[in-house]
């Protein structure tokens, strides 16, 4: 058994946006996995979501760590804030959805399963 320690603050590889397990890691990587993905990000307060987007197949779930966000459902006509440590929330498929940050926050977000091109955009 591997035994793997590092800060999820400090990733090397900018262009995952902070997805750290799922399909996209190598495949001899112990964070390879086609059943999730998971993403610690951190973002600056005034940071908006450029797109509006939803997964065809995955289901997924953001929890806030610190800070406060809105995650917009355009298509729903839906805006939850996460505010306080903990607040989360679920999506199904096919739900559109971007997210502005009110403060500086730290989220988790896990999507499930893990599969290449399974986002599409509005």
């Amino acid at each position: 058994m591997k035994i793997e320690t590092g800060n999820l603050n400090h990733q090397k590889d900018s262009e995952k946006r902070g997805w750290f397990i799922g399909h996209f890691m190598q495949e001899d990587s112990p964070f390879q996995s086609h059943n999730f993905e998971v993403r610690w990000a951190v973002h600056s307060k005034g940071e908006v979501k450029p797109t509006v987007a939803a997964n065809k197949i995955a289901k997924t779930i953001s929890v806030l760590i610190k800070g406060k966000m809105i995650l917009k459902f355009p298509k729903d006509d839906e805006e939850i804030v996460l505010s306080k440590e903990g607040d989360y929330a679920f999506w199904d498929s096919n739900i559109y959805h971007t997210s502005e940050i009110l403060e500086d926050s730290t989220v988790l977000t896990i999507r499930w399963p893990s599969i290449s091109g399974d986002q599409k955009s509005l």
